[in-house]
């Protein structure tokens, strides 16, 4: 038996009544219709950064859902487009990772590992289809060079920004399913430490950005701890992958566990009325109204620790519903574009206009992650 978390949600917001009942072909029909027109307004053939790469951890998603291969070949062809690859120095004596930098030194920045998460995952689906490892093994190749590289180094700062535990945590424990070394799981813990020295909120269980963003150095626009909902929903959604993948009897194991449920347990207190989160957490005003990235990551991190016995569903149905209800209603567009996602950036603009013609790939990867989730929850 799993063990659960050891937070309540002690509020809930009384959900509006006109929510649409959904059917799981309803929600199928949904993720085909996103995805579909993402994959046919943009092209595969781009590179294996952050932004990118976030999008096709959703596709993974969809295609487990819906098993259309030419949707997971839109992923394929963006993986041999990059060689299977992040960042590309060959030198480790070259590999930076401690300043934001985009260039091929960067192979130890966490913007250029994601994109091993889905390389794994299409290495899996190669092997599951009666592949074999020789046949196979240039899909993890750079994989397992670069994470090997860096669970057995010394350094533990490598998580300096709160995208990163979304960006690579997960990279660790699937690092750790391919190989069975548990010395990723072990550096994974060690370096989220780090991260919770610089920029955990101990009294919220929140994490502020990075640690520029520390209250009270830094305040929304009312003086109030200034919580990047995006932020907070890559560290949210980086936690339910994590123990997706993590052993239950690993001896860091209930850290993880209680890490999960007392941040979801914050994020469903903080969801606004009309089912979306504000961009600012705990300062609406700061930056008003929807936003979809965020949004779509809390729903889908809420609705995996429900559908896998983490999260009660009866403290948290109400905040699923309304989480659903906007996603569904409102961030999806009749043709299926994503509206509302909150542009590339790192923190809560006030003024910046977030609207139905928002769009961006890390926001469909995050809505199709939800309605994966979705569709397990209702299925």
């Amino acid at each position: 038996m799993k063990k659960v978390c050891l937070f309540l949600l002690l509020a809930v917001v009384a959900f509006p009544s006109s929510a649409k009942t959904w059917t799981t072909d309803q929600v199928k029909e949904l993720i085909n219709r996103v995805n579909t027109y993402w994959q046919q307004n943009h092209k595969a053939e781009v590179r294996a950064h952050w932004h990118h790469a976030a999008y096709h951890t959703g596709n993974m998603e969809a295609y487990k859902v819906l098993k259309d291969e030419k949707q997971l070949d839109y992923s394929r062809r963006w993986a041999y487009y990059n060689n299977w690859s992040g960042a590309t120095e060959a030198d480790p004596r070259r590999w930076k990772y401690a300043t934001y930098g985009e260039g091929k030194e960067f192979v130890l920045f966490g913007d250029w590992q994601i994109c091993f998460q889905t390389y794994i995952d299409l290495y899996n689906l190669a092997l599951a289809s009666g592949g074999t490892d020789a046949d196979n093994y240039f899909m993890v190749k750079r994989a397992k060079e670069v994470m090997h590289y860096e669970a057995y180094s010394k350094n533990d700062d490598y998580w300096w920004w709160c995208d990163a535990l979304y960006m690579v945590m997960p990279v660790m424990t699937k690092m750790y399913q391919l190989t069975g070394d548990t010395k990723y799981l072990d550096k994974l813990y060690e370096n989220l430490l780090y991260s919770d020295r610089i920029m955990f909120d101990e009294e919220t269980g929140l994490y502020f950005r990075d640690a520029r963003y520390v209250y009270p150095k830094h305040k929304s626009i009312n003086g109030k701890k200034d919580f990047w909902a995006r932020g907070d929903g890559w560290v949210l959604a980086g936690l339910a992958k994590v123990l997706q993948d993590m052993p239950k009897d690993y001896k860091h194991y209930q850290f993880f566990v209680d890490k999960f449920c007392r941040l979801a347990n914050t994020v469903a207190k903080t969801q606004q009325k009309d089912g979306f989160w504000t961009r600012s957490m705990l300062d609406p005003d700061h930056a008003p109204g929807a936003e979809t990235s965020g949004t779509a990551f809390f729903a889908y991190s809420i609705l995996w620790g429900v559908n896998n016995g983490y999260l009660a569903k009866k403290d948290y149905k109400k905040c699923i519903d309304r989480a659903w209800q906007y996603l569904s209603e409102t961030a999806v567009q009749a043709d299926g574009k994503v509206g509302y996602v909150q542009p590339i950036g790192e923190r809560a603009i006030s003024g910046q206009i977030v609207d139905a013609d928002s769009q961006a790939n890390f926001g469909v990867g995050a809505m199709l992650l939800a309605a994966c989730e979705y569709y397990r929850y209702i299925k």
